[in-house]
Order: structure tokens, then sequence, then C-alpha cells
């Protein structure tokens, strides 16, 4: 037997022992849900011990199949440490068999290094066959990387990778030396071709990354990263280290992740179950903003409409409408009490209404500090009078007909939807042009704003008028993928959201905005998501895109007005071909043909307007074509996808449909063939008819 293949008998024997282990855990923690229901306390305690309880067995039964480590660290002072996605034990007093990633006894995997080895002898990395369910027999290789004492490896093996991966919604990589210190397994991991919804990447993490996914949790973070660089999985494995780390505090406060659209949340779905995280609700800005409001969109906005709406001087004007309801009382205040009437003259009562409006509180809040002036003004009069008046007098008095009758008259109460539909139905404000109000202007303005008919811009602008009327609480933590997108309008509403302890992971890529208001400059965006100060941090270098589509897509960045650095890979390999063809679904049945004799996923990429003739073609040709966001299993492997939904996926082998077409979609066009142009993790196939875009010239005859 060869010093491999007793090193592989031993993990693999002990991989049976700790399955075994996580077995009894998931029984004991069933036979401790039925004994706790027995617990003697008091009915709140019981309820919560139960709910603990509950919660525990449902995970450690819902916990995913697949290996339970992935990575090994024997320290200098004899210490031994399995890593994995978590915690397994035989015995909640002993030391764990395996240490969840996320302890801190584990950040030396992801941070040792030779100039450093911070009491690390030896890192071992494991290598399981892919899309392995856990079986021991599936340990294939192993590989020990030396960071004190003799140099060279322990053995390496063959077995297609480690236990995690990443995607372009996670794609492992910034900080490439790393992993090439580390061998071939880690970077098989990342390489190995993409088929369904993006992976954890527990396995694979960088030094850099590891940075940003420990942060406190007090510190608000702006990731800006280049394709596939890793931001996602940054963003998603810093929630599910806060959940680890302040398990008590972030569940109570609670934790959001906010995408680009469904496609995209379906794509990254399954990265927090894998960790162990499922209670994480993961939604868009528009369905947050939309169920908040209690409405969906029914009608729809025009360019220039739109424009105005989410531009940041809408919070004001929405303010001075509603604001414009405030007005001095035209007369004296009496309330009657027994025989005896308090009074208040109406240039008191204007004094009080004007100071509670300079304090500049949510309408709502002031319209009950007027209330709780007017009655203490009273109180001071009657106290003056006959003596100590006592709570149950002033709350008498504060719900009298006369108080509340003047709070309707001087602070009425109004709704949202009120007020917004008074402002477009004739628009007044003269922070806005004459062709800006037109802009806005209702043509046919509703018999009444019960009935309006609102636009996606309109939901957003009657959040902000919710949020202007009463502050709600916020979450402890909010994850924010493809930022740069956001209006200032949307990054308000998601300000909004964040409580006033808690803190932002703030994601994207300025190269990749596609919006016609996609930020230029990430400290202005920052701003209007109300973390002016939050830490900015580049990611430029990755795994997942080769280098030969990232030099290809890096010939755009001087078309796009950003100041970004130009991404880069650490993998040199990657096939880019570039052809004129006369007949464009013709040539892509032929691509695609060709590409299903090979292994992977791969994404037809095309401008949004030619999507359903594309992938009529395809279909006519016998090719079986998925939706994209679609990663159920059994998913046809062929994926037709509109430029517009491409961000944030990824495929092993793309073919992009007519370049010239995705970049005339719009101003933002180049942005949006940027992207598409980033979605390949392995193979890259450009068709085209017509002449390509002015930077991609050059690449004519490219393989």
């Amino acid at each position: 037997m060869t010093p491999l293949d007793h090193d592989l008998h031993q993990e693999r024997a002990f991989h049976d022992l700790c399955r075994a282990a996580l077995t009894r855990m998931a029984d004991g923690a069933a036979e401790r849900v039925v004994t706790g229901e027995d617990v003697s306390a008091s009915g709140a305690d019981a309820e919560d011990l139960g709910y603990h309880l509950r919660s525990h067995a449902k995970e450690l039964r819902e916990e995913p199949p697949g290996p339970l480590f992935f990575g090994r660290l024997d320290h200098t002072d004899g210490r031994r440490h399995h890593i994995g996605r978590r915690r397994v034990s035989a015995h909640p007093a002993e030391p764990p068999l395996v240490v969840d990633w996320r302890a801190p006894v584990a950040r030396a995997f992801y941070q040792a290094r030779p100039d450093d080895p911070q009491g690390v002898r030896v890192r071992r990395r494991f290598g399981w066959a892919p899309y392995s369910k856990g079986d021991s027999a599936d340990l294939t290789g192993l590989e020990d990387e030396h960071l004190q004492g003799p140099a060279g490896a322990a053995g390496t093996g063959g077995g297609g990778g480690t236990g995690g991966a990443a995607g372009e919604a996670g794609e492992a990589g910034a900080a490439g030396g790393a992993a090439a210190r580390s061998g071939g397994l880690l970077a098989a991991e990342i390489e190995r071709p993409r088929v369904g919804p993006m992976r954890d990447i527990a396995a694979t993490i960088q030094p850099e990354q590891d940075d940003l996914v420990r942060a406190p949790l007090g510190t608000s973070l702006c990731v800006q990263g280049a394709p596939g660089t890793g931001k996602t999985a940054v963003g998603l494995h810093r929630a599910a280290y806060l959940l680890y780390t302040h398990p008590g505090r972030v569940q109570r406060a609670g934790l959001l992740i906010l995408g680009p659209n469904r496609a995209f949340l379906a794509y990254v779905s399954e990265v927090l179950p894998a960790l162990g995280e499922r209670d994480v609700r993961q939604t868009t800005v528009d369905e947050e903003i939309a169920r908040a409001v209690g409405h969906e969109p029914r009608a729809e906005d025009t360019e220039a409409a739109a424009a105005v709406k989410h531009g940041a001087r809408m919070a004001a004007v929405l303010r001075r409408a509603l604001y414009a309801r405030v007005v001095p009382p035209s007369a004296e205040l009496a309330v009657p009490d027994g025989a005896y009437r308090w009074r208040l003259p109406a240039d008191e009562l204007a004094v009080l209404v004007e100071g509670v409006r300079a304090e500049a509180p949510p309408y709502l809040v002031g319209r009950e500090r007027l209330r709780s002036r007017v009655v203490r003004a009273l109180r001071t009069r009657a106290e003056r009078r006959a003596g100590p008046v006592g709570a149950a007098w002033e709350r008498r008095v504060g719900r009298s007909r006369p108080v509340t009758a003047l709070l309707d008259a001087c602070w009425p109460r109004v709704a949202p939807e009120q007020v917004l539909a008074e402002v477009l139905a004739d628009p007044r404000d003269p922070a806005l042009t004459g062709a800006e109000r037109a802009a806005i202007r209702w043509a046919r303005p509703p018999r009444s704003y019960r009935s309006a008919r609102w636009t996606a811009a309109d939901l957003v602008l009657l959040d902000e008028l919710a949020g202007q009327l009463e502050r709600t609480a916020g979450y402890g933590h909010i994850v924010l993928d493809e930022a740069q997108d956001l209006s200032p309008m949307q990054c308000r509403a998601v300000a909004r959201r964040t409580s006033a302890s808690g803190s932002l992971t703030v994601l994207g890529d300025l190269a990749q905005g596609t919006t016609p208001w996609a930020a230029r400059d990430w400290r202005e965006q920052l701003a209007h998501l109300g973390r002016p100060d939050a830490r900015i941090t580049a990611l430029t270098a990755g795994y997942r895109v080769p280098g030969a589509v990232v030099d290809l897509a890096n010939r755009l960045l001087g078309a796009l007005g950003v100041d970004v650095p130009p991404a880069r890979s650490v993998r040199r390999d990657g096939e880019v071909t570039v052809r004129a063809v006369t007949g464009l679904e013709e040539a892509v049945v032929d691509a695609v043909r060709a590409a299903l004799d090979r292994e992977g996923s791969i994404g037809v990429v095309v401008a949004d307007a030619a999507y359903e003739r594309l992938r009529g073609a395809l279909e006519a040709a016998g090719v079986a074509t998925g939706h994209p966001g679609d990663v159920a299993a059994g998913a046809p492997r062929v994926t037709v996808v509109p430029a517009g939904l491409a961000k944030g996926l990824e495929y092993d082998h793309v073919v992009l449909a007519e370049p010239a077409a995705v970049a005339d979609a719009g101003p933002r066009g180049p942005h949006r063939l940027y992207v598409a142009l980033t979605r390949a993790v392995s193979r890259l196939d450009v068709l085209h008819t017509r002449p390509l875009p002015g930077e991609l010239g050059a690449a004519v005859g490219m393989s």
C-alpha cells in the first residue's frame, strides 16, 4: 500500500466515523424535541425552548447530502482539525470531529501561508468525486501543503476537486497565488463544470475573500467585483458567517438577501442551505417594495417618466407634497372639562405646529408629537387653576373630539397613495423642470387614488412616502447584490430597511451597470444607501472566468465610462471563438449541437428582442431549452438567456448571438454586452452577422 493509499484509507474511515456521529446528533435532536415538550417551565420559556429544539432537529434532518469535510489542519502543537460545512461531534462536551468553517480555529485554513503559518504545519485538501453525496468511497484524492517543516506534498490523487465550488454569482478566486500554492485540487474544484444551481465555496475561499467574509457585524462593506471574482459568494458566505457568529443578535434583528431578479435568486438559492442556514429571506428589491406597499405594478412608465421618478430629487418633492398638508390653525382650541373649558389661542397653537414641523420627524410621529404638546399646554393651564392632574386626565383630553379635530385640520392623517396621486395628477414642484413635470403627469387621472394603476417606479415612491410617514424597524444586516443597478430612490428603500445599528454588504460592478440610472461612483451610491463611509474593496482576480474570455471583455472597458480596474484571471486557459456567419439561427443551432458533445451547461445569450426567435429556432431543431434560473434536477442543459437577465448567471459554454444587437439595446447596451461576454467559465462562441462593435473589431478571427 502506498502512503497515499494509506492516508486515503484512514480518511475514509474517519469520514465514516463522522457520518455515524452526525446520525446520532440528528437522532438525539429528535429525541430532545419529544422530551423537551415535558420540560417544566413557564409557557413562554417552554415555547422558546420547543422552537429551538425543533429548529435544531429540522436543521440536522435536512442536512444536504455531501462530504462532511473538505480540509484538515495539522498544527505544530499536535492538534488536528478537520474542516467542514458544519460542526460534527460525538458528544456535545467532547472536542468536535469536524470544525465548522466559520469557527475561529478554521480561519487558518484560509489564511495560513508559508511566511505566516499561524501555527499550522500542514494544510490538507481533499478531492471528492464530482457531485458526491458523501459516500466515503467518493474520497479519491488528497493534497498536502507543508507550511512548516519539510517541503513537498505528501500525496496527490485524482477525484475532481474538493467538496465546494463557486459560481459567478459565486466564483472563487481573489487571490490566485494562494490557490496556485495549494496545487491542483483547489483549481480543479473551482474550474469543474457548472450544472444546476450555484454551489457554496466554503472549500475554496481565498484570503482576501475570507477577510471580507469575517468582517465584524457592525461594518458595512462595498465589494466592487469584476466578473468571476466571487463577490456574490463573499456576500452569501458573510451572511452565513454572521448568523453563526452572532446567532441571537442577527436572527432577532433579521437578515435579508436582495438580488436583481428571480432567475438570479433561483441560481443562488442553495448556497445558504448548504451552509446550514435555511431561514434567510431572499428576494428582489422590487418584490420587497411591492410586498411592503401592498400593490403590484399594473401600468408602465415611459423612459422619461421612470428616469424622473427614480431620481434622488423625488424624495424632497414627495416630502414637500406631504408636509404641505401641515397648516397653522385658524381658530382657538376649546376643550370642555366638566363645567369648564380649557382654551389655547390660535397663535400659541401655530407656534406648537411650527415647532414640531421644524424638528422634521416622520409625519405620523409629528402628528402625535403635536397632540402631546397641545395636551401639555392644556395641562399647564389646568394645574394652575385646579392643581395636579393625572395620566387618565391627559389621555382623556388627548383623545377628546376638539383635540382630534384640531389635529385633523392642522396635521391630517393621509395615505401614501393619496399624496402620490395628487403629485402625479398635477405636479407643481419647482424642483422639477417643465419637461419633467409633463413626463410624470397622468394623462388621464383616476377618479380616486384607490383606483389608480401604479407603475413599478410608483411603488418605489409609495415606499418612500410610507417611510416619510412612519419609520419601521429595519434588518440587522442586508446583503445587496448587483447594487450598481439600483436607482437613488431604490437605494433609499434599502436604507430604510437597515436598522440604525445594522450594516450592509453591498456587492456589484460598476462596469456591469445596465439600468438607465446605474451608478458610476460607489461613494455616491453608498450615500443613497445611508452608508457613505462604508469600506470599499475591489476584487479583480478570479478563477471562474478564463483569461481568454476576460481579455476579450476587457476591450470594452474604455467605452463604459466607469473607473474600475480591469478584470484579470489566474486561468490562462479557456476557448474563445469569434465568427462571422451568414445565417444567425442556423449558426446558433450548429454551435449548440457542437457544445452538447462536451461536458457542462450551455447558455445562449441573445438580445432581448431576439429571445423568442432564437429559442424557437433551437426548439424547432429538436434542442430542448430551459429558462434562466431553472436549476431543477433534469432541467435541459441548454438555456436561452435574454441579455437583460444574464447578470450573475454563468455557464460552461456560452454562445453569444449578435453582440451588436446587444450593444444597441439602449444607452447602457455596451455594459450589457460586457455582462454577456463574461458569462462563460470555459468556452465562448461569439456569432455575428453584423459588424462587431468597434472595441471588439480587432477580435475577428480570434480562436
